[in-house]
């Protein structure tokens, strides 16, 4: 970026009124910044001698006032440890809310010295360079707990029952991240689903009962100990310790000390091994013998990380045998076993979990719709606008398209009721979903999805404000500052006032309000883009107050659009902002925690490596899990007891 164009894009306000729209945008649609190729040592050189000649300059005087080792500390934000240690993975969220806040004229007051246009670009530029400050480190290890739906499968494919078992279990609150936490509630909630596989086990007819059994415990009636190993190697993904199978054994013996059968007394331990942590969580195998440092994962670790991410399960016998013979480090071979999970029908569960996550149609059968302005809203049409979006996923993985063709399409998956959605209600009927070629340049992509329509809308209208946030952060990749608290909903409006007026022109009312207005300025183009769709969808001319809708704009270099297809062809030609965003959110995903440090360089990278054959989808997907964050692991050094508190 040359530093005329990047003065532009810092610059929201001239000296008097707000500058046009297109210089308003320019952060979030600029050209990135892509750096040559450089020794390591030089890269971090360069970025620690920017932070001592340009970034400390600039916080000490714009910051530290407000924001310092003193109380109270404006906003729980402290600037001094960060200027002794920028690069440290504590402080990395503190500088991206940093820029996004100074980036938007947020930061600092208006009632502070303001920096130049010059020193706001500058500071702008030296998130790109935190990363070289660390040294490479896969970054925290999280040993999580399954997720409901995790808990669910692992149930089915190791004792063979209903996965509804866990139906009683709380969802997940999304995030890149998962608890790691059991409290009482839920380790009875577990001992209750543990006992409900055991009664109905025993319930089987005897011949099917065996055959599970067997698969548990073992063939040909072994020995209780050989009983526990079998079990625990499949049940915990990994060899059990010798220390893990004498717990086992010794529940196993309570039960043969109250007078229950040998097969009973299995089944007690069954019962012990499904409410076990390491059931619950995803465990290594082993520790190794000494000393703090980076190894590679286990391979029985690498196999459930890879399972679990791709299928939502526990692995099967052929990862299992290829973790045994220790070879899924092999990049050949963790390459084709990644291809062979993702040619299964299993792979759904990459959508379930992190497809619609990243995309907000997690929750579209809770979604809250006024019945009186929707009733279209069945729950039949909800599972088709959630399986169109699954099923368009799906076929961008399976097809190894480039990513931009989330973005940019020409075709989808409809059935009856969504196709009605799409004025197809006459081509397409019934309820099988089926690809269908689009026609109209304003559907095709997730932009013209009505699952995501409406997963960004309020329950009785659509929200600009929501589907500028949403692109700017599900695709796009960038952080938008969260809105002060202070100010009122557009439903907190003079409604006598406004009732004549469009959603636009109610909403471009926040621009009156200097704290709203360099957000708005960005967030409201793209909204307005998509205004033509309502909140369910469809489209229209013409808003609830039969007013014309203006869905018109303009992006930096004077890019008019005047409706979604236009909008859609130049958020496409981002196709690299496209790419990096989902390498880093499939990446945190993949890790079970957010990106810091190291990590940051590791998406620099992939992002490098997909450009030539286009940042096609299974290759995206191939690289974050032959990643060096993805394939090794931090070992702590053990603290010692005066340390525990």
């Amino acid at each position: 970026m040359s530093l005329n164009l990047a003065a532009a894009a810092a610059t929201p306000h001239a000296v008097k009124g707000l500058l046009p729209l297109s210089l308003c945008l320019l952060p979030f649609l600029a050209l990135p910044t892509r750096l040559p190729a450089a020794d390591p040592a030089a890269r971090k050189a360069e970025a620690e001698q920017f932070f001592r000649q340009s970034v400390t300059p600039f916080i000490t005087t714009y910051c530290l006032p407000c924001h310092q080792n003193r109380r109270p500390t404006r906003g729980g934000v402290n600037f001094s440890p960060a200027l002794k240690t920028p690069g440290h993975a504590a402080f990395t969220q503190h500088w991206k809310r940093a820029d996004a806040r100074v980036k938007a004229h947020d930061m600092p007051p208006k009632s502070s010295p303001q920096p130049s246009e010059a020193d706001r670009v500058m500071f702008g530029e030296w998130l790109s360079k935190l990363k070289y400050l660390s040294d490479k480190d896969p970054g925290p290890f999280v040993i999580r707990r399954l997720t409901k739906t995790e808990y669910a499968n692992t149930l089915r494919d190791l004792c063979g029952v209903d996965p509804s078992l866990a139906d009683g279990l709380p969802d997940e609150v999304s995030g890149q991240g998962y608890l790691n936490s059991l409290s009482s509630l839920q380790l009875e909630q577990y001992l209750t689903i543990a006992g409900q596989v055991v009664r109905r086990l025993a319930a089987l007819p005897t011949a099917q009962r065996q055959t599970i059994e067997q698969r548990l415990f073992g063939p040909n009636r072994p020995t209780p100990r050989d009983a526990a190993r079998t079990l625990a190697r499949q049940a915990y993904r990994r060899p059990p310790k010798e220390a893990e199978l004498d717990t086992l054994l010794a529940t196993y013996d309570l039960g043969r000390r109250n007078q229950l059968s040998h097969q009973q007394s299995l089944h007690l331990m069954l019962k012990a091994v499904l409410v076990s942590p390491q059931f619950l969580f995803i465990t290594p195998a082993a520790e190794p013998e000494s000393g703090a440092g980076i190894v590679p994962l286990d391979d029985h670790q690498l196999a459930s990380r890879l399972s679990y991410l791709l299928w939502a399960t526990m692995p099967d016998a052929e990862l299992m045998a290829l973790a045994d013979r220790g070879q899924l480090h092999d990049p050949a071979i963790l390459q084709a076993q990644t291809q062979r999970l993702l040619d299964h029908p299993r792979s759904r569960a990459l959508f379930d979990g992190f497809g619609a996550q990243w995309l907000s149609v997690g929750g579209l059968q809770r979604q809250v719709f006024d019945p009186a302005l929707f009733p279209q809203m069945t729950p039949a049409l909800r599972q088709a606008m959630y399986d169109e979006v699954r099923l368009f996923f799906e076929s961008i993985v399976r097809d190894n398209q480039p990513v931009i063709r989330f973005v940019d399409s020409d075709y989808t998956f409809l059935n009856g009721p969504v196709a009605s959605l799409y004025g197809l209600e006459k081509s397409v009927q019934g309820p099988a979903m089926r690809k269908v070629r689009l026609t109209d340049r304003n559907r095709g992509g997730v932009l013209g999805m009505p699952g995501i329509l409406a997963a960004t809308s309020f329950p009785n209208r659509t929200s600009p404000v929501k589907r500028g946030v949403w692109v700017l952060e599900q695709v796009l990749g960038q952080q938008v500052p969260a809105a002060p608290p202070d100010v009122p909903a557009l439903d907190k409006q003079d409604q006598t006032a406004v009732a004549n007026l469009t959603l636009r022109q109610r909403t471009e009312l926040h621009r009156t309000n200097p704290v709203c207005a360099n957000c708005h300025q960005i967030l409201d183009p793209i909204g307005f883009g998509l205004e033509k769709f309502d909140a369910i969808g469809r489209w229209r001319d013409r808003d609830t107050n039969c007013q014309p809708i203006d869905s018109t704009g303009e992006l930096p270099g004077a890019k008019q659009f005047s409706g979604p297809a236009d909008l859609k062809a130049i958020i496409a030609s981002r196709n690299v902002d496209v790419a990096r965003n989902i390498v880093e959110k499939l990446l945190a995903y993949a890790l079970g925690r957010k990106l810091e440090g190291y990590d940051e360089i590791v998406v620099e990278s992939l992002v490098s490596e997909l450009a030539p054959q286009g940042y096609r989808m299974r290759d995206l997907i191939n690289g974050v899990i032959t990643s060096y964050p993805f394939t090794h692991r931090r070992i702590e050094e053990p603290r010692r007891p005066h340390e525990q508190n």
